[in-house]
């Protein structure tokens, strides 16, 4: 199966299925480790959480390394599959967007008491390290994209930047975006299974909504920060943001967003063959973020607060 990183298989073994996963040669094998050990984590503690599951070997491990006689050692995992419809594959409504914005409050806190020695990796994905993208904003032909993307770098030193170092930390997923969730619009819970925790890290808690915020945002012409509202409300009623972070999250979300163009670029440049479809994900992202910066940012940190009360109260409303 096509795969980001490594090589990603699909057994079946009737009556089952199964996802088989080889980390990449050069992905370290405490981080692969880190990446089984939070999903096998969530699958002990929290098991009420649609999370991948692990399947384990005879004896017991969740994972078995293979020789690559070079000298290098590649992980092999193997996961139940999930079958269903991705998130992205569809429109939520307000009440399903909560549903799921709830669904990654509760994995957060499920989290919170989970520590592995490689959770203190540096990531450059993880949106604490933001400002080192700074230097492909000179790939960027559009000179409008390249001052929208500056205007968000200063955004994130003014706001982000002072309050890193007191931000709440913990392990998070990293990547809780619409293509790692499957849902089901027919059932009450709306999310059945988080997958992908190749981005987990640990980093700022606020920084995990944020990232799906990213994906919600600019989507409408009319109301571009509308699911990200809903998404919002939900994950509130699972674990509230502190007065003093949720004024960081929307310029969290922007910075994410700007993230996402800006790796379409570094990503052409290593995949030439796959510039083209490369490049117009980047338009549809900067077209998103023109949109989602069009709101005054008072106004929606405003709406953000307004928001975190029922989300059925607020759909009726």
């Amino acid at each position: 199966m096509g795969s980001e990183k490594g090589h990603t298989f699909r057994l079946k073994a009737q009556p089952n299925e199964y996802l088989v996963k080889v980390s990449p040669s050069d992905e370290p094998v405490p981080i692969t480790a880190l990446q089984i050990g939070a999903m096998r984590y969530l699958d002990d503690a929290a098991h009420a959480l649609p999370v991948q599951r692990i399947k384990p070997t005879f004896d017991r491990r969740d994972s078995v390394p293979i020789d690559m006689g070079d000298g290098a050692c590649r992980i092999l995992s193997v996961f139940c599959f999930v079958e269903g419809l991705l998130w992205e594959q569809m429109e939520a409504t307000v009440e399903q967007l909560a549903k799921a914005g709830g669904m990654l409050g509760r994995l957060n806190v499920a989290l919170r008491s989970f520590e592995h020695p490689a959770a203190m990796r540096s990531l450059v994905y993880d949106i604490r390290h933001f400002l080192h993208w700074g230097g492909l904003i000179e790939y960027v032909p559009d000179p409008e994209h390249r001052l929208l993307a500056r205007r968000v770098f200063r955004l994130f030193e003014e706001v982000i930047q002072p309050s890193l170092s007191s931000l709440e930390m913990q392990l998070i997923h990293g990547d809780y975006a619409p293509n790692n969730v499957v849902v089901d619009p027919h059932m009450d819970v709306f999310v059945t299974a988080i997958l992908d925790f190749g981005d987990t890290v640990h980093s700022a808690v606020i920084f995990d909504p944020a990232n799906t915020v990213a994906h919600l945002i600019g989507r409408s012409q009319d109301r571009p920060w509308e699911d990200a509202f809903a998404f919002i409300a939900g994950y509130e009623q699972s674990r509230p943001i502190s007065q003093s972070e949720l004024p960081l999250l929307p310029v969290a979300a922007l910075a994410r967003l700007t993230m996402l163009a800006l790796i379409r670029y570094w990503k052409a440049e290593r995949a030439p063959d796959q510039s083209e479809e490369l490049l117009a994900s980047a338009a549809h992202y900067w077209a998103n973020l023109e949109r989602a910066m069009g709101v005054p940012l008072d106004d929606v940190i405003a709406r953000f607060r307004y928001g975190a009360g029922d989300p059925g109260d607020r759909a009726q409303r």
